[in-house]
């Protein structure tokens, strides 16, 4: 198994509508907060309904999670 260096998992409820890429931008932005110019890349994960952020270093990451306290919550539009 891979090890994910500076990766966020953002797990989405199974309940909830399917989540959209527009919704996946929004939540990065809006809710997370994240400047656009550290993420290097973002993987979906349809069946388990998870979508990893991979930062550019530990710095941004660390500070993230200090952040949102390791948790957040986006309520999208539909």
């Amino acid at each position: 198994m891979a090890e994910r260096h500076n990766t966020i998992v953002c797990t989405f409820d199974r309940t909830s509508p399917r989540i959209t890429a527009y919704d996946i931008h929004e939540s990065i932005q809006q809710v997370l907060r994240i400047p656009e110019h550290t993420v290097s890349m973002i993987q979906t994960e349809g069946t388990k309904r998870k979508v990893y952020i991979k930062l550019t270093d530990n710095v941004n990451t660390q500070a993230l999670l200090r952040e949102t306290n390791g948790q957040a919550e986006y309520k999208h539009h539909n």
